[in-house]
């Protein structure tokens, strides 16, 4: 079975876009060290600060239990030592030691250390319900380690900026309206702690010359301005964050209401620095997890459905009980995906003479309402979706989620254009957002990948159990295939 190389593949990425811990290349983490370091070092003393002040203003009525001092550092309790290997932990894992300094770390990092104050309460309440545990003391060393990691990280972040303004400039690459291209270079140019690199006019962001401009001269940051469409603004971050570049818009560009982001202030110009919903491998390891339970657990309970579907084809028409099809995978790799037969068995080859009554009018997804290909039991497994029920065995083997978007024959994709391809970022699914939004009303390719890309973009486990409640009201309904 062959596979075509994919601009991700020559980039080398291997697993869905999901699963990665990595983020943006911000410009300081040119010293990444540097920055995880200081601000590690920070939190730390932000806390150790808050707690010697917690102490001093409890020592005499609300002191630490001596069942709690196991150990003494530095003058400090082993339960301070815990709280903090809990609070670097935590904000490693929140990549609160990797970020630019915005607004959302700051807020971030004072629910993260208030959760932790809570859960260590918690934690102390069920080691011994009936020990009298020093609230105010708690209560006063949270407040202060809010605002003291606060103070602390805010200097913290104004000595790490001061430090890369002495190191070289931050390489930036402009996308714009050919009449605001001069402007917006010499604007950045201005703040001598950036450099452009190149440009790009807005209509041809998307453009293979580019991207190759991109990919040669590897900014640190692209700022780009009114972007023609909110799915090109989409497509370019994702192909951007795959190696690893900044994607900022300003606020002309029509795309900033469709896309989320943290506002920063970019060389003297308010921007949005462009971000996915996804960035923690954990969740997507526990859809992984997710898909194959509910593949197991499915296959077993419905192996008698199995059964008798496959008794009904075999008895109702000539052929094979299943059929398997080259489809488009994760990165573009091919795979063969399995459904239960519902055609004749020349169907592939009966398909050229019915290609003028295809209702996508673009040409790409191949539907007809009233297949002439179509055997009688398959037009019962079709309304129910039952045929897409072997898909199962393609999750088990790794190739497909059940949920995401839908792997496409290979006839469709050579049909694509260059932004419709971030939709193989993702590992494929038995049932996406586009099967849960009126399957047989959408009349052409883009209107269906707008909604994959509306689901990449916004990914989230709450949104895959929407999407498979949905899809099996809709499969029992029989409403929306044919």
């Amino acid at each position: 079975m062959s596979s075509r190389p994919t601009t991700v593949q020559k980039l080398g990425l291997q697993s869905d876009i999901r699963a990665s811990r990595k983020y943006h290349r911000h410009r300081s983490t040119r010293q990444p060290w540097i920055k995880g370091f200081s601000l590690v070092l920070a939190d730390v003393c932000a806390i150790a600060i808050a707690w010697k002040l917690a102490q001093f203003l409890n020592q005499f009525y609300s002191p630490i239990p001596h069942v709690f001092i196991w150990w003494t550092w530095l003058g400090l309790p082993s339960l301070f030592w815990l709280l903090v290997l809990a609070t670097i932990t935590t904000f490693a894992h929140y990549r609160l030691y990797s970020h630019s300094n915005a607004v959302q770390d700051y807020t971030k990092a004072a629910k993260l250390i208030s959760y932790i104050y809570l859960g260590s309460l918690i934690v102390i309440y069920f080691y011994d319900p009936h020990l009298n545990l020093p609230r105010s003391l708690f209560l006063s060393a949270w407040l202060g380690s809010v605002l003291s990691i606060f103070c602390f990280r805010f200097l913290t972040n104004l000595w790490l900026t001061k430090l890369e303004s002495w190191h070289r400039p931050a390489t930036v690459f402009l996308i714009a309206p050919a009449h605001r291209l001069k402007t917006l270079s010499q604007i950045v140019d201005k703040q001598h702690n950036y450099l452009v690199v190149g440009a790009a006019i807005a209509s041809t962001a998307h453009s293979a010359t580019t991207w190759q401009s991109i990919m040669r001269l590897r900014p640190e940051e692209v700022l780009a301005e009114d972007i023609p469409e909110a799915e090109l603004a989409s497509s370019l971050f994702w192909q951007l964050r795959s190696i690893g570049v900044v994607l900022r818009l300003l606020p002309s560009s029509r795309e900033m209401i469709y896309r989320r982001g943290m506002p920063e202030i970019f060389a003297s110009l308010p921007t949005l620095r462009i971000e996915s919903s996804f960035f923690r491998g954990a969740d997507y390891q526990l859809k992984r997890g997710l898909d194959f339970l509910v593949a197991v657990t499915a296959t077993i309970l419905l192996s008698p459905l199995f059964l008798a579907i496959a008794v009904s084809i075999k008895v109702s028409s000539a052929g094979p009980i299943f059929f398997r099809q080259e489809r488009t995978g994760l990165h573009g790799k091919l795979f063969y995906a399995w459904k239960f037969r519902t055609m004749v068995v020349n169907a592939p080859d009966l398909q050229a003479s019915l290609e003028q009554q295809n209702e996508h009018t673009d040409g790409v997804m191949f539907k007809i309402a009233s297949d002439p290909r179509i055997t009688s039991i398959g037009k019962l497994l079709r309304r129910t979706s039952l045929d897409e029920l072997p898909q199962l065995f393609n999750v088990l083997l790794g190739q497909m989620s059940i949920v995401g978007p839908r792997p496409l024959p290979i006839r469709d994709t050579l049909l694509f254009e260059s932004w419709h391809h971030v939709r193989h970022q993702v590992l494929p699914g038995i049932t996406g957002l586009w099967q849960v939004s009126g399957r047989a009303n959408i009349k052409t390719f883009n209107d269906a990948i707008r909604l994959d890309l509306h689901y990449i973009d916004n990914w989230s486990l709450n949104l895959d159990l929407e999407i498979l409640l949905e899809t099996i009201k809709i499969v029992c309904l029989g409403k929306g295939a044919y």
